[in-house]
């Protein structure tokens, strides 16, 4: 009891003065790792092994200390029997053992002068048991005492820059980027991680935090809204610690830079298994949505859309894009286009006479039109000629951003009928360079959408040039999509915050 008393004198105490700062550059850039709870008998099965094997498949940039009671060896390196063995400074600490053991471990980082810890052990308050809760209020009161804490029950911290990674995740990218990930759900930000490998979003910080006994949304998204190497923001969130606090920081932080969040457990549903997820509650539908819309967040439905607009966001200029040009093949594409594009308040503006025929000279006959959207009509139409009716098409200063449907997957059959892959056949890389010149030459950005009605087990060398092209359109800084209706979604979002920051400004 009087050390619990003491705890909660020097919580008071830090709470009031706020003297000691957080260095979140040895959290996210850490030179020394301990990690707590590997053994050399599991064969690289427990969470402790794991997550050194993913460290080391990662290229973690600094050195590595295995710790176990039972010492011993892991590949080579010395595992210490506790954290005070250690014999150099250690930045950041990774604690994978029973939650019993959680608060004898973490006390000895503290005492060993870590920064930081990022607890994956569940077992806490998300099993509602009066001994989690306690076990999680312990970790609370070492915590505020002297090292910051990311858990527990989390995944932990993904940085491509320092080679930190998640718990399951060995084999992302190391390609650092403009987009934060801040996430309740350990599985949420693992698959956003993988997603963002493919998609081309690139990350900055991705922390999966867990029950959130000390770092949380509020102190990362104030700390986020001055990271130089974050431009944009998102956010899974099942339930939040202290309302106004939260508000206040979001508020600061969508003044500086996109902050799109997808709320989980706003159903009835959903508010029972946030409960037992992370010991949050859901709260209401009507009141989040209003809170975000008060702050200029950006609401989403789910992790794909989340993923489309922080891509979006992170490969687009900062700006408004009100009237666009489509291009594409079929003329229900173009009234599909017309349709999901006046619903987001983006116009698709009627291209005078004249240039119509300027660009109808590159057009394919019959059956092509140049009205906007620009319906090319036959889907193997040489990117040289795409190039020029892009080049067109920006000549009028209506046109903000243009839209290109490509429908690579028709040169299927073309490539079927010569023996060969489809990735032998389709000119995507030809096409990536030509719409890339474009850009540069009118200095107003593309989107690539590559539809893919093609699934079937006989078309998988279709997917594989898809994938192929992808990486093609994204190695030259063009923003992809998989239909258009997800590319228009995502530049409504990024329309709808830079137009209400900028009403705000003025």
């Amino acid at each position: 009891r009087h050390e619990n008393e003491r705890l909660q004198t020097e919580i008071m105490k830090k709470t009031i003065s706020q003297t000691i700062p957080t260095d979140f550059e040895r959290i996210f850039h850490p030179q020394n790792i301990a990690i707590i709870g590997v053994s050399a008998k599991d064969g690289g099965t427990g969470f402790g092994s794991g997550m050194f094997r993913a460290l080391k498949a990662m290229g973690f940039d600094g050195k590595i200390f295995p710790v176990n009671p039972k010492g011993g060896n892991l590949d080579e390196l010395q595992i210490y029997k506790q954290v005070e063995d250690i014999p150099e400074k250690v930045d950041f600490a990774i604690i994978t053992v029973a939650a019993k053991l959680v608060p004898e471990v973490l006390e000895g980082c503290r005492q060993k002068g870590i920064e930081g810890a990022q607890i994956l052990s569940s077992g806490f308050s998300e099993l509602g048991t009066q001994a989690g809760k306690e076990l999680e209020k312990k970790i609370q009161q070492i915590a505020a005492v002297g090292i910051r804490v990311v858990g527990p029950n989390c995944f932990g911290i993904y940085c491509p820059k320092s080679g930190l990674t998640l718990l399951p995740g060995p084999d992302l990218s190391r390609q650092t980027g403009s987009v934060a990930f801040l996430s309740q759900s350990g599985g949420m930000a693992i698959d956003l991680a993988h997603k963002g490998k493919w998609m081309g979003i690139r990350f900055s910080k991705v922390v999966s935090f867990g029950n959130g006994a000390d770092l949380r949304e509020t102190e990362l998204l104030q700390y986020l809204a001055d990271d130089p190497e974050t431009k944009v923001i998102s956010m899974y969130i099942e339930g939040i610690k202290d309302g106004d606090a939260f508000f206040e920081s979001i508020k600061y932080t969508s003044k500086k830079k996109p902050v799109i969040v997808c709320k989980g457990g706003l159903s009835q549903a959903g508010q029972r298994t946030v409960a037992s997820h992370t010991a949050s509650m859901g709260g209401s539908r009507v009141i989040w949505q209003s809170v975000l819309k008060q702050v200029n967040a950006i609401s989403v439905q789910d992790l794909n859309e989340l993923a489309e607009a922080a891509l979006a966001f992170s490969l687009l200029p900062s700006g408004i894009f009100k009237n666009i040009s489509v291009i594409g093949g079929g003329g229900a594409l173009g009234v599909s286009a017309c349709d999901a594009a006046e619903a987001l308040g983006i116009e698709i503006p009627l291209f005078s006479t004249e240039q119509q025929e300027s660009i109808g000279k590159f057009l394919p006959k019959p059956g092509s039109s140049a009205i906007n959207p620009i319906d090319v009509a036959n889907p193997f139409v040489p990117p040289q000629a795409l190039k020029e009716i892009l080049l067109q098409a920006a000549k009028d200063s209506r046109v903000d951003l243009q839209i290109i449907v490509s429908l690579l997957y028709h040169y299927k059959v073309m490539a079927t009928a010569m023996g060969l892959k489809v990735a032998q056949v389709a000119p995507f890389r030809e096409l990536a360079d030509a719409i890339r010149d474009v850009v540069k030459t009118t200095g107003k950005p593309v989107v690539v959408v590559l539809p893919n009605p093609k699934k079937g087990l006989d078309d998988l060398d279709l997917t594989e040039m898809l994938v192929l092209a992808r990486r093609e359109f994204l190695e030259r800084g063009l923003p992809v999509f998989d239909e258009l209706p997800d590319a228009l979604r995502a530049i409504g979002h990024v329309n709808g915050y830079f137009g209400q920051r900028n009403a705000d400004n003025e």
